[in-house]
């Protein structure tokens, strides 16, 4: 038995042709749905990508505890636990992410790992006089500047596509196949940074996208509203839209090999992606600080199981990123630890029998959502404070660097959570990011109204969908905090006045 992952970073499934695309031209996409099941109601769970990440290993959601961070010594690694089975597990990726502070624990999970440079202003090629910046519609400062810059310099050593970080994963994830396509047990996860932002691809796909556009450099949206003209979103989106086929592409070749050595016989496949990106949908660029629309929260999922051999097909059932390392545990015939909240998606492939009632997600400090399936419901913090918020962990690092001297002073032991096998962690004081208050609650009926342009004012149904959101806040051990920064109340406590004591008390 074999196993091939393929994840890509940032798509938006609006962008590829199975789910309707008219745009961007995926025709690996569409040959993939043709080979697999399609999933209609995927959903992340813990956003954005290193969190998404340690749902992958995990099955459970994680940030209601924790914002961006590595794996805790408590937590279960899905790779981990293939390895410690007998099933051998190598990880190709350009998802620079893994190698900075706030996830440098993940590739030590597999048996063998590779890394590709250069992606987003990685600190990769070393010059001492940057380029001067081309001219562009965003001025980015800071931090954000520095990596710009970078990525200016890195652009500079590929001038092929060859040359691409994103075609240099999938080469050495052909590489493997070619290698091992005879052995048995085995897991391989080709994990692609692109399409995330900067939208750098190359002539051949950006000429499958002709349009009007004589402005300065484009391909890389800052996180804000958008402030563009027409024209010029209209050209972002054909940047990405290049990108998004530039990664199908690569997904083809993957599935040529799969039918060299009939791969499909015995070797499970999953394409996915870790979350969406708005392209000036809701009038928004990205994925973080807004309300979690569909673009981003609703993501593409194609599955063939080998076993079942079901393919051409679509499944309705709610799905999410947790259910795929239980999938893949299941498959290796490997027993799913009791803290998994996943759930194997045999039964939804062969009969679409659903898992699960409702989906949890969001963000730390941000969003608390939750779906039926119909209706989206995002609960924003009830305070523009969005006080108090706790960091639970062993590992105080945050993206790319440590926990300040004035948040570590803020440090306290914590009795061991539910998940973290009897050990205590420390609990951090920290601020947000995303403070949802001023959006405020929102509902949305998403068969009636899928672009969400109607927010509804059901006072029933919002009872509702807020008693469902805490059941699945209970079920994964929330903190009292979470509850209380949302103006909810977890069930034990039965009413808000009590609720409120509590808040005096934390």
């Amino acid at each position: 038995m074999k196993a091939i992952m393929v994840m890509f970073d940032s798509l938006n499934r609006n962008y590829l042709e199975p789910y309707g695309s008219e745009f961007a031209k995926t025709p690996n996409f569409k040959r993939l749905a043709e080979r697999s099941v399609q999933f209609n109601q995927c959903y992340v769970g813990s956003l954005p990508c290193i969190p998404a990440r340690r749902e992958l290993h995990t099955g459970r959601y994680n940030f209601m505890h924790r914002s961006w961070g590595p794996i805790e010594p408590f937590d279960d690694s899905m790779p981990e636990l293939l390895k410690r089975h007998g099933v051998y597990t190598h990880l190709v990726s350009d998802h620079g992410h893994y190698w900075e502070d706030g996830g440098c624990t993940y590739h030590n999970r597999y048996s063998s790992w590779e890394q590709f440079r250069g992606q987003e202003g990685d600190q990769w090629k070393g010059k001492v006089e940057k380029p001067n910046p081309p001219p562009t519609l965003v001025s980015f400062t800071g931090t954000k500047r520095e990596r710009f810059l970078q990525d200016q310099v890195n652009r500079e050593y590929m001038e092929s596509e060859a040359d691409h970080p994103l075609y240099k994963t999938f080469q050495a994830g052909l590489e493997f196949i070619e290698t091992n396509h005879n052995a048995d047990q085995w897991f391989l996860q080709i994990e692609a940074f692109d399409p995330h932002e900067p939208f750098f691809s190359y002539k051949k796909y950006e000429d499958l996208y002709p349009h009007e556009y004589d402005g300065p450099m484009f391909d890389w949206p800052a996180y804000r509203k958008v402030e563009e003209s027409e024209a010029e979103v209209q050209h972002i989106k054909c940047q990405y839209a290049a990108l998004v086929s530039m990664c199908d592409y690569q997904l083809g070749r993957v599935l040529d090999m799969m039918d060299k050595y009939q791969l499909w016989e015995d070797t499970m496949l999953i394409v996915n992606t870790d979350h969406g990106f708005l392209l000036g949908e809701h009038g928004y660029w990205a994925k973080s600080y807004m309300p979690m629309y569909q673009e981003i929260v609703n993501i593409p999922l194609f599955i063939w199981h080998p076993t079942i051999k079901i393919h051409n097909e679509k499944r309705e059932s709610l799905v999410q990123t947790i259910d795929l390392p239980a999938t893949l545990l299941d498959y290796f015939n490997i027993e799913i630890p009791e803290d998994m909240q996943g759930r194997p998606l045999k039964d939804v492939i062969k009969d679409d029998i659903p898992v699960r009632n409702a989906a949890l997600f969001g963000m730390h400090g941000g969003y608390l959502c939750c779906t039926d399936g119909r209706y989206v419901y995002m609960k924003a913090a009830d305070e523009q404070e969005n006080q108090p918020l706790f960091e639970y962990t062993l590992m105080p690092t945050h993206m790319m660097n440590f926990f300040t001297p004035e948040e570590i002073k803020t440090m306290k032991p914590h009795k061991p959570l539910k998940f973290t096998k009897g050990m205590p962690v420390m609990r951090f004081e920290v601020q947000s990011h995303y403070n949802t208050s001023h959006y405020g609650d929102l509902l949305f009926d998403i068969l009636e109204d899928s672009k969400q342009e109607n927010p509804m004012n059901h006072k029933e149904l919002t009872e509702r969908m807020k008693g469902i959101l805490v059941s699945l806040m209970d079920a994964g051990d929330a903190p009292e905090e979470v509850y209380l920064r949302a103006g909810l109340c977890p069930k034990e406590m039965g009413t808000e006045s009590g609720c409120r004591g509590v808040k005096k008390k934390i």
